[in-house]
């Protein structure tokens, strides 16, 4: 079964909402194993949509678990006590990254897992890093909607 990490700011935009929402009922369907931090926004979003599809959800938090959250979406929560250290963690364990909109916490994993370099990379609404000319540097897929996010991460090649 693929694992696929959706990353994403917990502070997240309505669209953002939707968008991870929408991503978690596709990678569902499609029977991918969904990874994410287990918290609020878009991590909320991406449980919930493939919670609703018989998804199978998997929360990497970064603390001991000892406050309530929103991880109780998850079908399983794995309770680092790492901090953002856990950004490793989510994004060494995927088959592929899916990246909705843009945090310091998600450039972080959008980073990580480019430099681990073998899996698909894909933002969608998030940040683009460019050079010190302005120009983009190469990196991950960016794209528009769910269902391009979701066909790159689950292509052996993320689509490049």
């Amino acid at each position: 079964m693929v694992q696929v990490a959706v990353c994403g700011p917990a502070s997240a935009s309505p669209t953002q909402v939707a968008q991870a929402r929408r991503v978690g009922e596709l990678l569902a369907t499609r029977g991918a194993t969904v990874l994410c931090g287990g918290g609020g926004g878009v991590m909320a979003a991406v449980a919930a949509g493939a919670r609703a599809h018989g998804g199978l959800v998997i929360a990497v938090r970064p603390d001991d678990g000892t406050g309530a959250g929103p991880y109780a979406q998850a079908s399983a929560t794995l309770l680092t006590n790492l901090g953002q250290a856990r950004n490793a963690v989510l994004v060494c364990s995927a088959d592929a990254v899916i990246a909705v909109g843009g945090s310091w916490g998600t450039l972080s994993e959008v980073a990580l897992a480019m430099r681990r370099g073998d899996v698909p990379v894909v933002v969608l609404g998030g940040w683009r890093v460019v050079d010190d000319s302005g120009v983009p540097v190469a990196g991950p897929c960016h794209v528009d909607t769910p269902e391009e996010a979701v066909r790159l991460a689950l292509t052996a090649d993320g689509g490049s």
